[in-house]
């Protein structure tokens, strides 16, 4: 059964998402990864089975199917 870690609640839905990742000093960003998905807060958790599977492909099993460029801003 589905609990969120985050706010508490039971409900969750099935879902593909893109996460961003941070690996020695760089963000990846990984599209499709399956999720479980909290209907209240929206905090998307991973099965052990997905996170082993996408530590494998940024770490050097898969190749990146496209590069993009990103803005980045900073609250002072």
């Amino acid at each position: 059964m589905f609990h969120c870690h985050v706010c508490g609640h039971n409900a969750a839905k099935s879902e593909l998402v893109s996460e961003v990742f941070n690996l020695e000093g760089r963000r990846v960003l990984v599209e499709n990864v399956p999720a479980e998905v909290c209907r209240h807060c929206g905090e998307s958790t991973f099965s052990s089975e997905t996170t082993e599977s996408v530590r494998k492909i940024v770490h050097g099993a898969g190749q990146p199917i496209k590069t993009i460029s990103m803005d980045v801003f900073a609250l002072q």
